[in-house]
């Protein structure tokens, strides 16, 4: 059985929703196989409201989330990355860091629910968790140590377009 831990970085431009709720996720769902971080290319400096709303609303933890630039984990001395993954189609179009390790990239792009009508907005986020779990779980279901690099890679950018 593989034991290893794989470290997951998602990216999105402000990092105060999507990421963050995909970072919230991972930790969760991958029950130790992963960890997960979220950063973002231009960071907003704090975590949506509706994002910790969401996921106290899914019983997840809220504490411990901020805002921040993916140069953290571009730096000497920041955790080895296996995957990164985009959320946002603005992230996915810029010029990312060189990530030590060369870990598997993959879009898996969704709208910003914080850009959605007021109106709309809480059933936004609850949207793009439920993208999200369904996704992650998808991944988590992978059979990671006998798939080849090409092949992983398929399989995680496939799963983005779901």
């Amino acid at each position: 059985m593989d034991q290893k831990t794989y470290n997951v970085l998602f990216i999105c431009t402000g990092n105060s929703a999507r990421s963050i709720l995909a970072e919230a996720l991972m930790n969760q769902l991958g029950d130790g196989r992963f960890r997960a971080f979220s950063a973002g290319s231009h960071p907003k400096g704090e975590v949506h409201p509706l994002t910790l709303k969401t996921l106290a609303a899914q019983r997840l933890p809220v504490d411990g989330y901020r805002s921040k630039s993916w140069e953290e984990f571009a730096r000497l001395g920041s955790p080895e990355l296996h995957f990164v993954f985009t959320v946002c189609d603005q992230a996915a179009g810029e010029v990312c860091p060189v990530w030590p390790g060369q870990p598997i990239t993959a879009h898996w792009g969704m709208p910003d629910p914080a850009a959605a009508p007021e109106a709309q907005r809480e059933q936004a986020f609850v949207d793009t968790f439920v993208t999200m779990k369904r996704r992650i779980q998808l991944m988590l279901a992978l059979p990671l140590a006998s798939l080849d690099r090409v092949a992983l890679k398929t399989r995680v950018t496939d799963i983005g377009k779901n």
